[in-house]
């Protein structure tokens, strides 16, 4: 058996090497459709944790390692492990699943084919790249980072090193997402002309209400790698509470991007031009300054593209319902995690041709991604996807930041003509880290 896994290895590091010069035309034979998947988590929080548990319910896979800056989250996660695996009628392996707080042990490891990353969001950019560069094939949470150049960076790697890379944007996995953006791309609904989105926005105040002054670091926790490329702060339990983390600029970039990255994917689904035409942007909102909070607490943005479409996003009810409707001059389709509705109501049921656009079929995203993985293709949602995704949201929270107008040019990946925006597309990060 260890004699079988090192050819694996080996064939595996060539297979990578392959598909880095000639990306996705990698022969499945080069994996092998029957190999185990061996996967590590970093980052157990409820987020990390439910996504792994969903790769343990896939057949073939088996998670090996589990990391978290706080010891006992890791030593949880791994106990889980254990007993899941112990359980399944397949009992992949003897070998229990180790635990570790520094994300670096489980990239080291030669028996990690793939990672699922689900720590903060401020350290999505750093661990991705240096996952991409550890020829380990990728399935990363959402959004792509803290920043725009985060995500570029995350595309690039990918790019560069060939790996599989699955973005958590698991709409994209559900039947009514599909089907509306099927409606979209094939002139359901006519040409469309208005894309409205709207995401849940932080209407609560934070769960932590002091005290803010320093405290001393809990046994087990590792504060200066949770901290990682973000701002030294003094530990405060106030700066890691969930979700209060969303709120604080220097793990997050808010509800703007963190979750309003789901329905805008849907957007760019449906209407593939709003990842590749020029636009001019505004955003305005409210700014938090509660306890260690200063993320958006609203948004009202407005984006005009170059061939004359128009989207509108905002906090949901400011004006838009959640979700994401496509607006035609045929017809009309909206669809959120409630359902889907449409005039006319034919659409529901329209059944698309042979010869039309059929998109990515996918009923589970973590399943979706090992299949992905086995074949050296492309999954539901990939690098490019979640990076416009993930774009939109940091280009947002810029022009709500500068207070006017902008104009953002995809090709040159800039505003133009505007210093003071672009450099809030990258931000600075604490030596030793960096993308």
């Amino acid at each position: 058996m260890a004699q079988h896994k090192q050819a694996h290895r080996m064939t595996r590091r060539q297979a990578l090497a392959a598909v880095a010069a000639a990306p996705w035309v990698l022969a499945a034979s080069a994996r092998g459709a029957a190999d185990r998947l061996t996967v590590g988590c970093i980052g157990t929080g409820g987020r990390g944790t439910a996504v792994m548990r969903g790769f343990m319910n896939v057949d073939g896979v088996q998670v090996v390692a589990v990391c978290d800056v706080q010891k006992d989250r890791a030593e949880k996660a791994r106990r889980l492990v254990d007993q899941t695996q112990a359980e399944r009628a397949d009992k992949a392996s003897g070998k229990g699943c180790a635990a570790a707080q520094d994300f670096r042990e489980v990239l080291a490891r030669d028996d990690v084919d793939a990672v699922i990353l689900a720590p903060q969001d401020h350290w999505h950019g750093p661990m991705a790249v240096r996952a991409a560069a550890a020829g380990k094939d990728i399935y990363c949470e959402k959004p792509l980072g803290c920043a725009y150049a985060d995500s570029q960076a995350i595309r690039d790697a990918v790019r560069r090193y060939g790996c599989v890379f699955q973005t958590g944007t698991q709409q994209r996995s559900t039947r009514n997402f599909r089907h509306a953006c099927e409606l979209a791309v094939n002139g359901y609904l006519g040409k469309v002309h208005t894309v409205e989105v709207a995401a849940p926005g932080p209407s609560y105040q934070p769960k932590y209400q002091g005290p803010y002054e320093p405290q001393p670091v809990p046994d087990g926790f590792d504060w200066d790698l949770f901290t990682g490329p973000a701002p030294a702060k003094p530990y405060n339990p106030g700066r890691h509470a969930w979700p209060d983390w969303y709120l604080i600029w220097d793990y997050c970039d808010g509800f703007v991007v963190n979750w309003g990255v789901h329905h805008l994917d849907i957007a760019h689904w449906g209407c593939p031009s709003i990842g590749r035409t020029a636009f001019d942007l505004e955003c305005k909102g409210t700014f938090r300054s509660e306890g260690f909070t200063d993320n958006l607490s609203d948004w009202q943005a407005e984006f005009r593209f170059a061939d004359g479409l128009r989207m509108s996003f905002c906090d949901t009810g400011h004006p838009h319902e959640q979700g994401c409707r496509f607006a035609g001059d045929q017809g009309w389709v909206h669809v959120n995690r409630q359902g889907i509705q449409a005039e006319p109501k034919s659409l529901l049921t329209a059944a698309m041709k042979p010869e039309e656009t059929h998109l990515h079929v996918s009923t589970d995203q973590q399943a979706d991604f090992v299949q992905a993985v086995r074949r050296r293709g492309q999954p539901v949602s990939p690098v490019e996807s979640g990076h416009v995704a993930s774009a939109l949201g940091f280009l947002a929270q810029v022009a709500a930041r500068v207070g006017r107008k902008v104009h953002w040019d995809w090709q040159t990946e800039r505003f133009t003509g505007d210093d003071a925006a672009n450099r809030l597309l990258a931000r600075p990060m604490r030596s030793p880290w960096g993308l």
